[in-house]
């Protein structure tokens, strides 16, 4: 299983990485959309890269409600913990 700290290293990784995110940009508080800068094709492209990593379909309706990078890790880290 994976930890919170691994999803998020991958994570930072992602965003830094396909979306080009600054790391320094990148904080638990960061709002996805306004400060990361991503839209809803980066939002579907990561949420692949996450059922890679986790090898779990993630539904849609799961990240309609994630709005910045600490929701992510939150939601990854739940799934994975089922």
């Amino acid at each position: 299983m994976l930890s919170r700290e691994e999803i998020s290293d991958k994570l930072n990784e992602y965003l830094q990485d396909l979306f080009e995110v600054p790391a320094e940009d990148i904080t638990p508080d960061a709002k996805l959309f306004e400060d990361l800068d991503l839209d809803s094709i980066d939002a579907v492209d990561l949420v692949v890269k996450l059922q890679e990593l986790t090898g779990k379909k993630i539904p849609p309706e799961e990240f309609k409600t994630v709005r910045t990078v600490n929701d992510i890790i939150e939601r990854v880290h739940s799934l994975v913990s089922e």
